[in-house]
């Protein structure tokens, strides 16, 4: 409602002065200020806030009438009465200064001159020149204790019990003066005449102010006692007056009344502040609330504060400002809402965490319009706050501080409450929350305040496409500057107005009005300057239809109007409508096509308006429906706070349709404390109940909302039943807008920033800055929805609640109502004290389990709820083994793994372990990789949980719950880093065979020393258990997946399952299943032969070499588990048939230095390391390094850029490598196809080097295969299956796939050795590294070696090496009969690097 922005100002006094100012009092309209020290009475000016003139008592005066004590002004400006410290009442003439009518003069930047169109123009915009001319003194011969100024009189009272009533002039009729014992007081006037009259002798009254709207004085008498005194006539005389007290209160101390509400607000010495309002039928004082600090937000401070000393209403009576003795201010709306308070938070903590000592007051009240709040601080603040400037050493400080205010414009234009914008006005600028954010955001017109930092109140939602999306996604403020030329004449701005779509806004000040367009961003003022002076904004104004309604006062007919401007038009007269009014208007509205006004006369007026284009520019014609009285409901026309239409459907049906007499029927109250009211005209079917919903905000008490009540399904509604309800409910931040449809509230809150560290205090004392945070205001929104579903489910309308959440389960931040709803019932019915004799919690999962986020919503309020509130919240739901059970079943497994941790902590941990497992299975099933990583991580603590014994040795056996498998015997072998030899900084090279480098510790986390716990071989099983069951499936890119993913060691297990399930039963079956995993397209028949480019095997084999430079040089590895080191490995003479699978010579450091300026950004994942010196062993990257230590995401194991620079390519050969590409699959299944290639190569698994060699079209894949298979280690079964393999993909292709045909002839060679291989098995000693293995141990021209090292994964073989030129010196060069088959190879893509 009203929000602190900026750093107070400080107002210099030009004049020196010994004296220090100790109070302040404001005209009437607010434009002139009183200030008085002990012997001077200064006039200040509102804008600009200059001294205009200063009135210095001479010291005989002053030494017969005393120092001065307060002041009070006269209703039109004209004098001023200044009561005096020996009981004698000043009077000062106001006089206007003569010839110099102006004290300050403008002065334009840039020769811009001032406009001089109309007389009194420049006085308008300056400080005028005044003068105080003394009056004869009164003497009243007592001390006065207050003062209080009526039309034409002066009422004093005085600390000997008497009230003077004294005329302006000071002369006619004398004065008359009441005693206060001869005033009846009772508890309530009916008992008044013959009651008991209180013995008031010896009683004074302390404070007393006069409110209009109840006619009659709130009085403070000094013993604490508050009343309202009441004159029975219309002058105030002895036998007139009558008093009611206000029951059992006796510590008052200062008084201040609200007339717009009719409400008494009494300070008391206890710091509290209560509120009455007067009983109309009894005239009894009625306690209506109370203003007060409460221990929950302001624990230090709330029973502190010592006496309530001042409490200030706003101009337009909607917040109260309240200080304390010991200092402080306080904001409270007018039935109580907390707004601002400066003895918590930054306002009373430096940023280092002192304490500051609050700003202690002896006097303040609002500017005009309540822009600002002009504050003296007592004399021991303004000495500490001395020179918080450097001002000039001849002036002296006058202690005046304003703080600086924005307010809603509810607050003074209440129709702007059916739009969906907040909009908050300060004195020279508007704030919005509405617009485009990408128009906004490269705005022109934003704040250069930090006003822009967003900001979130409870459920904040996200951004989302809807008609408001704009208002919810935005968190900053649009800032519009009021153009300046409208507020130089016409400041300050009363009214502010915003139209349905944002876009339009209008203002009005004292005069005239002007409105601007976003889209424009330009501001419309009146063209004739006479034309804006002439009228002024009477009722309000508000948008319709692309018109300004305005209902104003016109200065020259002396008549009340309601005038329509069209936008797109010069704002100028002849472009309006004017329809004239028989007295003045209050208040204005627009309800689709009508307007509503309210009269000063208590009359409702109803008028329809229509929009016509009947001219070059569209016209709007106003016709006068019905005139309705109001004046027996209505005790007096300022206490309307807001006249609204609404679609809201009254109980007998009725819809407003115009032009036809409406029935009026006698007003209902519905609700108390209503400070703002919200509907909208829209309508939307699906969404009925919050659109036609009436919504109040109702101060301390939170908001209402008036429900519409529906039958389901159009049956007939219950008898019982009602058509509407009043449901209350809380919420966290003041309201300005509602969105209807969005179910959000939109406020605004005071947030600060503490500049205090910027400077440090000068000589002793503290700047402004240093004692005050910087105010900024912040967008806050909030959910209510949950709170509405909550009081229908209280109520037993679960239905209507159904269809309520039905309606909004489309919204974003839908399951976060249902979170917080459950939470709420929670919180409250699990920490009572008190047994609850019917509980809502159970109701409230009922309702949940109707939506399908019913399991998600009870595990994260779980999650975010303390642990011993769970019992009482499953009592409710459910069991959570149950609820668990059922996201499985839903397939919803990371609400199951969130269920996982609820079981942990209420089960013993074999459940845990049982539930984990069932999760673990069904994630690896589909494929969740990173819910696998936590499950594994969850089963590990679950292990290491319940032992508190180290895990004894694992023996070997064989547990039910494996499904056959050995568990220890069969187990992987952990081939990275151990931590402890990763955090030693040392490899050893005996106990790990693989090194990776860089991020491995993910690996070597898993892997570590202690895996050999139970858990650790638990895991292995189910891990072992679903590479099984992928591998029986052929379903290898899972398989490759699920061991990048998950570090499972792939070449390890299938070493182990060679020859049980890594066999390959069917291979046309094995290479369909290929061809649709990988989405590898079947080869077509060329249309011609295929000749190849490469006339030779040079161009291959350089190829190779070239690829081979970014194999990594950071790994040894081997197979099998009892190998010995590789050191002993490579120079061992017996080879056997594994060792030759694709040896590789020695790499240059040259050609790996190139290799790692070729790899771009990501080969640094790739843990390449260059060799260090060329007389080190070469070390050859595995593949295992990608399976332990790649961090790859799913499908993409292994890509790297491909390069081209190091070769040149003709143009014959580029086109026979495209139209290869042509039969070729994506890259990335190539390099995944590759990856397996070396992986199965590596682990001996020679059938499926022989499909996916098919697949691959590689010839010397199935070359290098056959070769092997003459090796006495390879099994009889292993040459059948491979044999009968390759027959049955031939006979295959011959009928189904003719493309094969040209690879399956290429390779009839090899297919012709098998088929004459004699069964018996060929001696291990012709395999000796002399003979024929060094043959196979050479670099294979164009082999899967070469290929396959494109990727960051590095796809090394791992094997044991001979000593650095070895395989030199024994073959140097590439055998005849490979080059030749490399020259009929299939495959071209050289371009891999």
């Amino acid at each position: 409602m009203y929000f602190l922005t900026g750093w107070p100002r400080r107002l210099l006094c030009p004049l020196k002065s010994e004296e220090e100012p100790f109070h302040v009092q404001p005209s009437s309209q607010r434009f002139y200020f009183a200030v008085l020290s002990e012997t001077q009475l200064s006039v200040w000016f509102s804008r600009p806030s200059v001294l205009i003139v200063s009135y210095i008592e001479s010291a005989k005066a002053s030494s017969q009438f005393g120092f001065y004590q307060q002041a009070e002004w006269k209703q039109d400006d004209s004098m001023i009465a200044v009561a005096a410290a020996n009981g004698y009442i000043l009077l000062f003439d106001v006089v206007g200064g003569g010839e110099d009518k102006y004290l300050y003069e403008p002065v334009y930047s840039k020769g811009r001159r001032g406009v001089k169109v109309t007389p009194g123009y420049k006085e308008e915009q300056c400080a005028p020149a005044l003068s105080l001319e003394m009056k004869r003194p009164i003497d009243l011969e007592a001390p006065i204790t207050s003062m209080q100024s009526l039309q034409e009189d002066l009422l004093v009272s005085t600390a000997d019990g008497y009230l003077h009533i004294l005329h302006w002039d000071g002369v006619s009729n004398g004065r008359k003066a009441i005693s206060l014992c001869s005033v009846p007081f009772s508890l309530d006037l009916q008992s008044a005449r013959g009651g008991l009259c209180l013995d008031l002798k010896g009683v004074y009254i302390r404070d007393m102010t006069y409110c209009v709207t109840l006619d009659g004085f709130a009085v403070v008498l000094d013993d604490g006692r508050l009343g309202f005194i009441t004159p029975l006539a219309n002058r105030i005389t002895a036998d007139q007056l009558q008093g009611v007290w206000a029951a059992d209160v006796t510590d008052g101390t200062c008084v201040a009344v609200n007339n717009k509400y009719r409400l008494v607000t009494f300070g008391c010495a206890s710091g509290s502040v209560l509120v009455y309002s007067i009983d109309t039928t009894t005239g009894s004082m009625q306690l209506s609330h109370k203003l007060e600090l409460t221990p929950k937000h302001y624990p230090d401070v709330c029973n502190k504060t010592g006496a309530v000393k001042l409490i200030r209403w706003s101009p337009d009576y909607s917040v109260a400002m309240v200080t304390w003795e010991c200092g402080g201010l306080s904001l409270w709306s007018v039935f109580g809402a907390h707004l601002i308070c400066t003895l918590g938070e930054d306002f009373a903590y430096r940023s280092d965490g002192t304490k500051k000592d609050p700003i202690n007051i002896s006097s303040m009240c609002w500017g005009a319009e309540g822009y600002h709040l002009w504050v003296i601080t007592s004399r021991e603040e303004a000495e500490l706050v001395e020179n918080m400037e450097e001002a000039p050493p001849q002036t002296q400080q006058a202690g005046i501080l304003q703080f600086n205010f924005i307010k809603s414009a509810l607050t003074v234009n209440p129709c702007t409450s059916n739009q969906e914008q907040v909009l908050l006005h300060g004195e020279d600028r508007l704030y919005l929350t509405c617009g485009d954010p990408t128009q906004l955001s490269s705005g022109s017109s934003e704040s250069p305040h930090p006003h822009n930092l967003p900001h979130g109140g409870e459920g904040s939602p996200t951004h989302h496409p809807s008609p408001n999306s704009t208002l919810l996604g935005y968190k900053h403020w649009h800032v519009v500057q009021i153009h300046s030329t409208y507020l130089e004449s016409n400041w300050p701005i009363r009214f502010a107005a915003i139209d349905t779509a944002g876009q339009c806004i209008a203002v009005a000040g004292r005069r005239g009005f002007a409105h601007y367009c976003m889209s424009t961003r330009k501001w419309k003022l009146f063209g004739n300057i006479t034309q804006e002076q002439n009228m002024t904004v009477t009722g309000g104004l508000v948008w319709w239809n692309g018109f300004v309604v305005v209902a104003c006062y016109n200065f020259i007919d002396r008549q009340e109007e309601l005038r329509l401007y069209l936008r797109s038009s010069n704002l100028d007269n002849t472009f309006s409508s004017v329809t004239k009014l028989h007295s003045d208007t209050l208040l204005l509205n627009v309800f689709r096509d009508m307007i509503i006004l309210f009269r000063a006369d208590c009359t409702i007026c109803l008028y329809s308006m229509e929009r016509r284009h009947d001219g070059p520019n569209p016209s709007a014609s106003v016709e006068l429906l019905q005139e309705v009285s109001m004046s027996r409901y209505i005790p007096h026309p300022a206490l309307v706070v807001s006249v609204t239409l609404t679609s809201v459907r009254t109980e007998t049906g009725i819809t407003l349709k115009a032009p036809q007499q409406l029935p009026f029927c006698p007003p209902v109250v519905l609700a108390q404390y209503v400070e703002n009211v919200w509907t909208t005209c829209r309508s939307n079917r699906k969404k009925r109940h919050l659109l036609e919903a009436l919504w109040l905000s109702c101060g301390e008490a939170g908001m209402k909302v008036w429900l519409p009540l529906f039958p389901r399904d159009h049956r007939k509604p219950h008898s019982f039943l009602s058509r509407r309800i009043m449901l209350p409910f809380h919420i966290n931040i003041y309201p300005l807008a509602v969105l209807f449809e969005d179910a959000l509230v939109l406020g605004a809150s005071n947030e600060t920033v503490v500049y205090d560290s910027l400077q440090g205090p000068r000589e002793g004392r503290e700047s402004l800055e240093g004692l005050f945070p910087y105010c900024t205001v912040e967008r806050t929104s909030q959910i209510y929805l949950h709170h509405i579903l909550r009081q229908l489910l209280v109520r037993n309308l679960g239905e209507q609640a159904l269809l309520l959440a039905q309606s909004c389960a489309a919204l974003p931040y839908f399951p976060h109502v249902m979170e917080l709803m459950v939470h709420v019932v929670l919180e409250e019915e699990a920490t009572s004290r008190e047994p609850i004799p019917d509980p809502l919690l159970p109701t409230v999962a009922k309702f949940i389990t109707e939506f399908p986020l019913f399991l998600q919503t009870i595990v994260h309020c779980a999650r975010k709820t303390e642990f011993a509130l769970w019992n009482y919240l499953f009592a409710a739901v459910g069991n959570p083994k149950d609820l668990f059970e059922e996201c499985l079943m839903a397939q919803d497994l990371d609400t199951a793994a969130s269920y996982l941790i609820i079981l942990q902590n209420m089960e013993v941990p074999a459940v845990s372990r049982q539930h984990a497992t069932l999760l673990f299975n069904t994630a690896l099933e589909q494929g969740k990789w990173d819910l696998c990583r936590h499950m594994i991580r969850f089963l590990k603590a679950i292990g290491s949980g319940e032992m508190e014994t180290p895990p004894p040795t694992p023996t070997t056996q064989e547990p039910s719950s494996t499904g056959g498998f050995e568990f220890f015997r069969n187990r992987s072998i952990s081939l990275s880093p151990s931590a402890d030899s990763i955090a030693a900084g040392k490899f050893n090279l005996q106990k790990t065979f693989s090194m990776p480098s860089g991020p491995s510790a993910k690996g070597s986390e898993r892997w570590s020393k202690d895996s050999d716990c139970a858990e650790n071989m638990y895991i292995d099983m189910m891990l072992r258990r679903h590479a099984r069951h992928l591998l029986e499936h052929v379903r290898l890119k899972e398989l490759g997946c699920f061991s990048a993913q998950l570090d499972f060691e792939l070449i390890g297990w299938l070493c182990h399952e060679r020859t049980r399930v890594a066999r390959v039963d069917d291979f046309v079956m094995a290479l369909k299943c290929l061809h649709k995993d990988f989405l590898w397209p079947f080869p077509v028949t060329p249309a011609g032969s295929i000749s190849s480019p490469f006339k030779n095997g040079h161009r291959r084999t350089v190829l190779s070499q070239h690829l081979l430079k970014s194999q990594s040089a950071d790994s040894l590895l081997n197979s099998d588990m009892d190998t010995a080191p590789p050191q002993a490995v490579a120079r061992n003479s017996n080879h056997t048939w594994l060792d030759g699978l694709g040896a590789l010579g020695p790499t240059e450091p040259t050609e790996m230095d190139t290799a790692l300026s070729h790899g771009g950004p990501q080969t640094q994942e790739a843990f390449l390391s260059p060799l260090t010196n060329k007389t080190e062993e070469c070390s050859i990257g595995s593949a295992t390094d990608l399976t332990e230590t790649s961090s790859m995401v799913d499908g993409d194991w292994t890509m790297v850029d491909e390069n081209f620079s190091a070769l040149s390519l003709t143009h014959s050969e580029l086109e026979h490598i495209s139209m290869e590409l042509a039969n070729k699959g994506p890259h990335k299944s190539q390099v995944q196809l590759r990856y397996l290639l070396h992986v199965f190569m590596e682990a001996g698994c020679l059938e499926w080097c022989v499909v996916i060699g098919l697949i691959l079209r590689e010839a010397t894949v199935i070359k290098q295969v056959v070769n092997f298979l003459d090796s006495p280690e390879v099994p009889h079964e292993t040459v059948q299956s491979v044999r009968s393999g390759l027959l049955g993909v031939d006979a295959w292709a011959s009928t189904d796939c003719l493309g094969y045909k040209p690879f399956l002839n290429m390779i009839r060679p090899q297919l012709q050795k098998l088929i004459e291989t004699s069964v018996e098995q060929i001696q291990p000693e012709a395999f000796l590294p002399g003979s024929s293995n060094s043959k196979l141990a050479e670099p294979q021209p164009g082999g899967p070696s070469a290929e396959d090292s494109r990727g960051p994964a590095l796809l090394g073989l791992a094997l044991p090496l001979e000593p650095p030129g070895g395989l030199g010196t024994e073959d140097g060069g590439v055998p005849e009969e490979q080059e030749e088959q490399a020259v009929d190879e299939g495959v071209y893509d050289c371009t891999l690097s």
